[in-house]
């Protein structure tokens, strides 16, 4: 029986560059670097790593025919989204042209796995 989440893993080009920029963007301590993975593990302890992949393609968002679409993305809760915004900016996000709600707003990190910071509590 599943009792929760060890962790979640991103495929990218680099694991430390973008395991990097996770650390900047979230202030989370960066626990593994080496063999083409790093990690980060996250306050409540669960793991987010980062898997080298030689042919890695950055999802397209939204989706687009034929082309990569995401396979999943992470939320992170924010207090103040304008803020927010502006920080995963300054660390190297880029913000999508394309938004659909108020209360939060999309953004790619460097390898182009799309992320959200939201204002609503889920």
């Amino acid at each position: 029986m599943i009792s929760g989440i060890a962790g979640f893993a991103y495929d990218c080009k680099d694991a430390d560059a973008l395991s990097d920029f996770y650390v900047k963007l979230l202030g989370w301590e960066k626990i593994l670097s080496g063999n083409g993975w790093a990690g980060l593990r996250s306050p409540q302890g669960w793991i987010f790593a980062f898997q080298e992949i030689e042919e890695y393609v950055a999802p397209v968002w939204p989706w687009q025919k034929d082309k990569q679409q995401q396979m999943a993305h992470i939320d992170f809760l924010v207090d103040d989204l304008e803020k927010g915004v502006l920080h995963a900016l300054e660390c190297g996000a880029t913000k999508s042209e394309i938004q659909y709600f108020d209360t939060s707003t999309v953004m790619f990190d460097p390898e182009g796995h799309p992320f959200c910071l939201s204002t609503v509590k889920q």
